[in-house]
């Protein structure tokens, strides 16, 4: 009997055996099975794993960023992705903290996996088990999470093994620097970069505790936790990342309890191509971009053309952000102004061809149909296949759109129903601006507006635009009879009519030339002449000097457009931009030295290699003594001519509809050389001023020239275009940060021509009048 217990009992102890041997073989079978999975996944077999040179070089898409000449971020080029990195030295320990705090408690002391925090997950008592390194490698080298649990779980293991891989490759600094420079912050704030600039108008270094807490919180789901969208749920989410800053020390409870409290405070300042700052000139910049790209002399290393959407190249530019600010800023002030006056000269009432003047029906017409073939929609439906007939006919149907809108002096945008004849319509009743500014010592560009508004009107007037100059083309003529003849501002000329005969210079028929403001008795010496844009004085001068060598005089000084060699030049009838009227001004401050205009000092590559270095182009134009007596001719315009209210507190009572404007109070001191201009009819406004080291070049006027002002009170270069450039001067002036000079032109030192001269008061314009002799309208052909 005893013999059979201890039988039965060595039976158990052998059934016990069996169990733990598959126990143990069940066990490295699932260790080997998790080691063989590891291993399969980290050759590749799983799925495609990035290797040595892509863990070094993680392809991610770069902005190229537009940097002013002091620093600052103009904007960027990109299409989908708006990144710039920036280093971890920029990020804010407020930012790392919040960071840590929210997402890795542990990442300090983990080689990219925390054990405790994958058990906490496995076991489900709650917390993620994904450390910074890990959501890093699925930002950068995984698919989206897949909805598939095993395909997931496949997923997870390709981010263990890389983010082992980027703790070997990379230190923690560089791998906390990553995660904030990839993630996508909505509202194209892709990177942390982007993110600060959009939702705070600052740099990350910038960020205080409670934005640095807003953006970490968006980690969770930057979708979710869109701040405009869902403000409070972007605040109860900032509110637990203090809360977890609080639990690991670092930072106090009152502190969090404050915080906690505060709003979010959103500075929203969205970057898009069409809004912003220097809008007008990021777009020439793009066009400068792109045909250096395809210059096969600008390469990368492997032949292929640079992407300025994706790699991350810095442009540095020769704008000062001041400066256009200030540019953009007179724009602002001024514009809003002179429209109120010009719409209630054009209501129905006033004039039934509201806001064109001196057109008939039919001109009308021909100019509408003229504006829908230049236009997008035309294009766009042409290439559809529509015929002209589909296509005119859509433009009388009603559509809903957004349209641009002067409010209380401020741009609005107002949805509305409209149909497109009549958009078309509206628009061309809108006065517009160009503006440039320059050093005239370094050709570098500083300040471009090339209209007011680029969302709405993306045809840049700095550039593009080629306007009828007016009175600002006399320098030109007054320059080339300085240099030929050697005259001197102290001579006198009569101001009686002059007639050029036929075939003289060209001429099919006699040419007449008249005063705009009936005045023809007596002599004026040619700085007074200029001072009040006297045009028989002028016609004078080229009857003696030929055309010929005013146009070569202008092809030297920057105009690039062919100008037919006519005496009627003389009172401004070519079409020149301000782009190469502020060139060729700068060549008078300059002592007759041509600089080409620079936009674009140097290129970089997103590693900081110089790709591109400007060259600056110069030439001799003018000697320094006839550069120096043209500039004295044009400091009489603003001692006794039209741009004599830049002298005084200017505050004539301007009627305008619903308000009455009172003029600006620039009473600058120190010596300014300018010229206004008016064409025909106040289609074209001009003001080009200059300082010894800034010339800046202002045009005001309609899309058409069937739309103007009926008098010369407001459409006067001194009304449309001066304005501007007073207050843009002003705010200059009292940015101490800036160097723009208030001193004299320097003077030659063997100065030969006599400048001794009184300058009389006739003809002063620092006053409103129906007529002035700035016009050169009275033009006989």
């Amino acid at each position: 009997m005893a013999k059979k217990k201890t039988t039965q009992s060595k039976s158990k102890a052998i059934d016990f055996s069996k169990y733990i041997r598959w126990f143990w073989m069940l066990f490295a079978g699932g260790i080997l099975a998790i080691v063989l999975l590891f291993l399969f996944a980290s050759w590749g077999l799983l799925g495609e794993m990035p290797d040595h040179t892509r863990l070094e070089n993680p392809e991610t898409n770069l902005a190229t960023e537009i940097i002013s000449s002091d620093g600052e971020t103009l904007g960027k080029f990109y299409f989908n992705d708006n990144r710039t990195p920036v280093s971890y030295e920029n990020l804010p320990e407020n930012l790392i903290d919040a960071l840590i705090a929210t997402e890795d408690i542990r990442f300090y002391s983990h080689s990219g996996i925390d054990a405790r925090g994958t058990l906490r997950a496995l076991t489900g008592r709650g917390g993620g088990a994904s450390t910074i390194s890990q959501q890093l490698a699925k930002q950068l080298f995984t698919d989206q999470v897949s909805n598939n649990k095993f395909e997931r779980a496949l997923q997870k293991v390709r981010e263990w093994i890389i983010a082992i891989r980027l703790e070997r490759q990379y230190t923690k600094e560089e791998i906390i620097a990553q995660y904030f420079n990839i993630y996508d912050f909505g509202n194209n704030g892709d990177g942390i970069r982007s993110a600060s600039r959009i939702y705070f108008g600052k740099e990350p270094k910038e960020l205080d505790l409670k934005e640095s807490a807003m953006l970490v919180g968006m980690f969770k789901n930057s979708s979710l936790y869109n701040p405009r969208r869902n403000p409070v749920g972007v605040k109860n989410r900032r509110n637990v990342v203090l809360a977890q800053m609080y639990k690991y020390d670092y930072i106090s409870e009152t502190l969090k309890d404050s915080l906690q409290q505060t709003e979010l405070d959103l500075n929203y300042t969205p970057e898009s191509h069409r809004e912003g700052i220097a809008t007008y000139f990021r777009e020439y910049l793009k066009g400068f971009m792109k045909q250096w790209v395809n210059d096969k002399k600008n390469r990368k290393p492997d032949g292929s053309k640079f992407d300025i959407y994706n790699d991350g190249l810095k442009v540095f530019t020769t704008i000062d952000s001041r400066m256009q600010q200030y540019a953009e800023n007179a724009v602002a002030l001024h514009m809003p102004r002179l429209q109120a006056e010009f719409d209630h000269q054009n209501t129905p009432d006033r004039n039934r061809t509201a806001p064109f003047l001196e057109l008939d029906q039919a001109e009308i017409n021909k100019l509408m149909n003229d504006g829908m073939k230049r236009g997008e929609r035309w294009r766009i439906l042409k290439g559809q296949g529509k015929s002209d007939k589909e296509i005119r006919a859509s433009f009388e149907v009603p559509v809903e759109m957004e349209v641009f809108k002067w409010v209380d002096g401020k741009a609005a945008y107002i949805d509305t129903i409209m149909k497109p004849i009549d958009s078309m319509r509206y628009y061309k009743s809108f006065l517009r601006p160009g503006m440039m500014s320059m050093d005239p010592q370094t050709g570098h560009v500083k300040a471009w507006v090339g209209g007011m508004n680029y969302r709405h009107f993306q045809y840049d007037m700095v550039k593009q635009g080629k306007r009828q100059v007016g009175s600002t083309f006399k320098p030109f003529v007054y320059a080339t009879a300085i240099d030929q003849l050697q005259y001197s501002p102290c001579d006198s000329f009569p101001r009686t009519p002059i007639t050029i005969e036929a075939n003289k210079y060209g001429n099919p028929e006699p040419w007449t030339v008249k005063n705009s403001d009936g005045n023809y008795s007596g002599v004026q010496t040619l700085k007074d002449a200029l001072a009040t844009s006297t045009n028989t004085v002028t016609a004078r001068l080229m009857n003696e000097i030929g055309p010929q060598p005013v146009v070569d005089m202008a092809k030297k000084l920057g105009v690039e457009q062919d100008i037919v060699p006519v005496p009627a030049i003389a009172l401004g009838t070519p079409d020149i931009s301000v782009y190469e009227m502020v060139a060729a001004y700068s060549t008078f401050a300059n002592k007759g030295v041509y600089n080409k205009p620079v936009m674009v000092t140097r290129i970089e590559d997103k590693n900081g290699t110089v790709l591109y270095q400007v060259a600056p182009e110069s030439k001799d134009v003018l000697s320094e003594e006839v550069a120096y007596v043209t500039v004295n001719l044009m400091e009489g315009v603003t001692q006794a001519g039209s741009g004599s209210r830049l002298r005084h507190n200017w505050a004539t009572k301007v009627p305008v509809y619903k308000e009455i404007i009172t003029g600006y109070p620039y009473e600058f001191a120190n010596p300014i050389a300018g010229k206004t201009g008016t064409t025909q009819n106040q289609s074209d406004g001009w003001f080009m001023g200059m300082v010894p080291n800034l010339v800046t070049g202002v045009w005001v006027g309609a899309e058409d020239r069937a739309a103007h002002f009926a008098s010369i009170t407001y459409g006067q270069g001194a009304s449309m275009a001066l304005p501007i450039w007073g207050l843009y001067m002003k705010a200059c002036y009292a940015d101490e940060t800036l160097d723009v000079s208030k001193e004299a032109f320097e003077k030659p030192a063997n100065l030969t021509i006599n400048l001794n001269c009184e300058v009389t008061d006739e003809g002063d314009l620092g006053q409103d009048s129906e007529s002035n002799g700035d016009e050169d309208v009275e033009i006989d052909f």
